[in-house]
């Protein structure tokens, strides 16, 4: 059995997105539910808070202080979508911590592979901007962090039902960081066509799979039991980092997506089998609870196995 970590703290659950939100604390109240049946193989860990100077490493150095202004002020709406309240910048911090605590048990042996059980989400935050539920883009954190570590080439997947248009942004012109992203589409955010390939340097290294509504297990299978695994050996990384998202799950209220439960299962399977090397999964989306549990479990259990 591998050893895995799994990152929570109470903070996300103080993370108040308002009424009738999809993104919400009952999300992560669900997932430990379920993690709670196989608590006993997993090694917990508490994230440690981001700084400020953590979050520059992708984000502009300004981000993080208009975003706790705003949080000490009572919260708003960051966009149309995004909400903040009064310790959502807490929560954010740890959200974002919870990837710089994971690779660094990572790097000292204490664990190979971890959960990070996270919110507010991240694939969707940009330079000095938040969106589609994400203040900090908690995987990209990860990524740089990850690198100043020892852990040179960082290759992300992001099987999110919406494409990863933050961290295809941050890392597009660097050829240091592999981007893999499927997603519906066309969808929110109308970034991550086939034709998005990365630029300058980092040309080649950002790979969109695009995905149609009512696109199910069979095609999301062939993908990535064909095409990710060679992208993943010709890179050779160090490290892989995962933009675990669940609402491409059939039963998910906010997309058209039609993979099962076991779908998910055997789309990690497919990606923990690509390399021999540490993974860190993060969560992302995912709003029908009981679907969301049920495949968090599962991963894990697939983490722990393979």
């Amino acid at each position: 059995m591998r050893k895995v970590g799994y990152i929570y703290d109470p903070i996300y659950l103080k993370h108040d997105t308002g009424e009738g939100h999809p993104e919400n604390r009952h999300r992560l109240e669900a997932i430990n539910e379920y993690v709670d049946l196989i608590k006993d193989k997993l090694i917990h860990i508490k994230p440690r808070k981001a700084t400020a100077k953590d979050i520059a490493m992708v984000h502009d150095p300004y981000y993080p202080q208009e975003i706790m202004d705003l949080c000490s002020a009572g919260g708003t709406y960051l966009d149309p979508d995004t909400r903040c309240s009064i310790f959502s910048y807490e929560a954010a911090m740890y959200a974002a911590g919870a990837g710089l605590e994971a690779v660094d048990r990572i790097k000292n042996g204490e664990v190979e592979r971890v959960f990070a059980a996270v919110r507010p989400p991240g694939h969707h935050a940009e330079y000095a901007k938040a969106m589609g539920f994400c203040i900090f883009n908690n995987i990209a954190i990860a990524a740089r962090y990850a690198q100043k570590q020892g852990f040179e080439k960082v290759f992300i997947v992001d099987f999110d039902a919406h494409h990863g248009n933050g961290t295809q942004k941050a890392f597009y012109e660097d050829d240091t960081v592999f981007y893999f992203s499927t997603h519906q589409y066309p969808f929110y955010p109308g970034t991550g066509s086939k034709e998005e390939k990365g630029k300058g340097k980092g040309y080649g290294y950002t790979y969109n799979v695009p995905l149609p509504a009512g696109t199910g297990d069979d095609v999301y299978l062939k993908v990535y039991s064909e095409e990710l695994p060679p992208l993943v050996k010709e890179f050779n990384p160090d490290i892989i980092l995962v933009s675990a998202g669940y609402d491409l799950h059939i039963d998910d209220p906010l997309t058209l997506l039609e993979v099962s439960t076991e779908g998910i299962g055997k789309i990690v399977e497919n990606i923990l089998k690509t390399a021999d090397v540490p993974f860190l999964f993060m969560l992302e989306g995912g709003y029908n609870i009981i679907a969301l549990g049920e495949s968090v479990k599962l991963t894990i259990e697939k983490m722990l196995e393979i």
